[in-house]
């Protein structure tokens, strides 16, 4: 089947500030035949370790930029993709062709086309709704090593509270979604061109048919697609899960903050006591450098001061 996308114009990206890193596209991933996929692709391809770097809604790879030079530093290859319909990656203009599936199966055939190994897994929002997700796959598991979950759940069939609630109807029926202004409400320190970064993207309403349609998508009810991923994602992380784990929680997201984080960590088999971000926001990443130094300080990686 055909999915009629679109694309934005290279153009658009030519003021995003702080995100000169290796972009990289794939037209003829397994399944995604026609679409374009996009991805940050930095340091070496022959490194030891990679960190795998899931963003979620509705921001692209962007919102990595202040920890992808930490990972760097480490000497690490750092991976950061921007699904369909979200940064530069095509946009498909029909809210149907979006489901669960549909993003899962992207990042497992980007994983695969790319042969990470060695992953240090970096996930926050729909990044962990899919991320936390990949595990469940034999061929994905065998690649992970290590976790950094940031201020995100998993979709097992409720509902995160009326917060959430109120942000799905919101998204559904706004089709101009603003997305700088909305990253912005939850981070003031963002400066009118990181904000305008955020919009990049999208040069109109017609491109952000993803944007509206995600949280209409998280897993809520027992019925939705994603839930039996995500029963499964829980198994995997709450009985097979042997390696490190580093959380940080923006204790300052009213919907996924404390409270919901330390239900997830309860889950992550070993996970220590999370960072907490006092002042952070749900986009916690933007305050990212001092998340990804005290991730690797607490990996054992090297990384300069």
């Amino acid at each position: 089947m055909t999915i009629e996308a679109l694309r934005t114009p290279d153009e658009a990206f030519a003021a995003v500030p702080d995100f000169d890193f290796p972009v990289h596209y794939a037209e003829d991933l397994p399944g995604y035949e026609g679409l374009r996929a996009a991805w940050v692709d930095a340091g070496p391809h022959n490194a030891d370790r990679s960190f795998l770097c899931l963003h979620g809604e509705p921001s692209w790879s962007f919102l990595y930029r202040r920890m992808i030079p930490v990972f760097l530093e480490s000497g690490a290859r750092v991976v950061a993709p921007d699904l369909f319909g979200f940064g530069r990656s095509d946009k498909p203009v029909r809210q149907k062709d979006y489901s669960f599936d549909f993003h899962r199966s992207h990042l497992l055939r980007l994983v695969e086309r790319l042969d990470l190994r060695n992953i240090t897994l970096v996930v926050q929002d729909w990044g962990g709704l899919l991320g936390l997700t990949l595990p469940a796959d034999p061929g994905f598991a065998s690649r992970l090593s290590r976790l950094i979950v940031m201020n995100t759940g998993l979709g097992q069939g409720t509902s995160p509270g009326p917060g959430f609630d109120a942000w799905k109807n919101y998204a559904l029926s706004t089709p101009d979604l603003p997305v700088g202004r909305i990253i912005a409400r939850g981070t003031p320190h963002l400066t009118e061109q990181e904000i305008a970064a955020y919009d990049a993207p999208y040069p109109g309403p017609e491109y952000k048919a993803g944007a509206q349609i995600f949280p209409a998508l998280v897993p809520v009810s027992p019925d939705m697609p994603g839930v039996e991923h995500g029963k499964a994602a829980a198994r995997f992380w709450s009985q097979d899960w042997t390696g490190p784990s580093f959380m940080a929680v923006g204790a300052a997201d009213p919907v996924l903050g404390v409270e919901p984080m330390e239900r997830l960590r309860a889950i992550i088999r070993g996970c220590p006591e999370p960072m907490i971000v006092p002042e952070g926001g749900h986009f916690v990443q933007e305050w990212g450098e001092q998340i990804a130094r005290a991730a690797l300080a607490a990996f054992g990686d090297t990384s300069p001061a």
